[in-house]
């Protein structure tokens, strides 16, 4: 049986009463500054204070009933190791946005974004005690010293990583990957969209594409601009939120959007991208005309919705 802490107010207000005013003031500043993520508080720098604070969850009853989609959202978040925001163009292909890059830097892009540290987006270890260098990234991506040199430039000419020489510091834009909340990014996305990319999903996708399969990779940044936020169905107006005004994309038409003269070679890519053996993409038919399929993407990879319907999206994928 799980145990939960009961605290005991009174003596709580006694321990408070006993602090030094510089204490007080301490705690007070912490508090007001916190995030809470996943019921802990982290303070301004990311630090864990949740032991100097009491994060508690207040709700009416309608946020009560709401509960449910929340857990189903939180789940999907911790099962798939967390997540990155990352920002696009709605409609707009990666290319557009990033045309001196090639759809193997578009997916060891996808792959760095996932190290980026809360709220400040340098690089560095899970554990925030060792910093990602240029001699780790380029171990991690598992380049040659030439190639990664060169792939280096690419993103430091498209305004993606910027490197403090001093310090060996790497830095990510923030309105290409971001962790924190967004008043805290210092930068104005107004002009782009954004969805969350799970962590340890991307990872795990990234360790199995190698070489010339590394591009596949690539479409799952490639579609990003084109998903519905609720449904993760790839459509022409993703920004939709009424399900039955979406105009999904048909697969001839994605192959034109991502430059691919087969559509037949598309589908073969898109299948071959999995994850746990599970697909990244599947197809179902268009409930409005049965002649059609809808693509949808696996929302274990990418997902920006609020959690509603998202058990019947998963449900596709298992």
């Amino acid at each position: 049986m799980k145990m939960t802490r009961q605290i005991d107010r009174l003596e709580e207000q006694r321990t408070w009463a006993g602090l030094h005013s510089k204490v007080k003031h301490g705690v007070m500043a912490a508090k007001e500054n916190m995030t809470v993520v996943d019921g802990r508080a982290y303070s301004e720098t990311g630090r864990d204070i949740s032991h100097l604070v009491d994060v508690v969850v207040k709700t009416t009853e309608k946020q009560a009933r709401g509960l449910e989609v929340v857990d189903d959202l939180t789940a999907l978040e911790k099962e798939n190791g967390g997540f990155v925001f990352a920002f696009f163009k709605q409609s707009r292909t990666i290319e557009e946005r990033f045309p001196s890059l090639t759809q193997q830097d578009v997916a060891r892009l996808m792959y760095i974004g996932t190290f980026v540290a809360w709220k400040t987006g340098r690089l560095q270890s899970e554990n925030g005690k060792a910093i990602i260098n240029r001699e780790k990234l380029e171990q991690l991506v598992e380049m040659s010293s030439k190639r990664f040199n060169e792939l280096f430039r690419r993103y430091e000419a498209e305004d993606i990583l910027r490197e403090n020489v001093e310090t060996g510091e790497i830095f990510v834009n923030p309105s290409v990957f971001f962790r924190g909340n967004m008043k805290d990014s210092g930068v104005d996305v107004s002009d782009l969209q954004y969805t969350r990319m799970f962590r340890q999903t991307v990872r795990d996708l990234y360790a199995k594409f190698k070489g010339r399969t590394l591009g596949q990779l690539a479409l799952i940044y490639s579609v990003m601009p084109f998903i519905n936020f609720n449904t993760n169905i790839v459509c022409y107006n993703p920004e939709e939120t009424i399900e039955e005004m979406l105009r999904p994309m048909p697969l001839e038409k994605l192959a034109m959007v991502l430059e691919y003269a087969n559509p037949g070679k598309l589908k073969r890519a898109l299948n071959a991208v999995k994850v746990d053996d599970k697909p990244v993409f599947t197809y179902v038919t268009n409930a409005h005309d049965r002649r059609k399929q809808n693509i949808i993407v696996n929302p274990r990879v990418i997902y920006a919705g609020d959690g509603k319907g998202l058990g019947a999206i998963t449900a596709l994928f298992n």
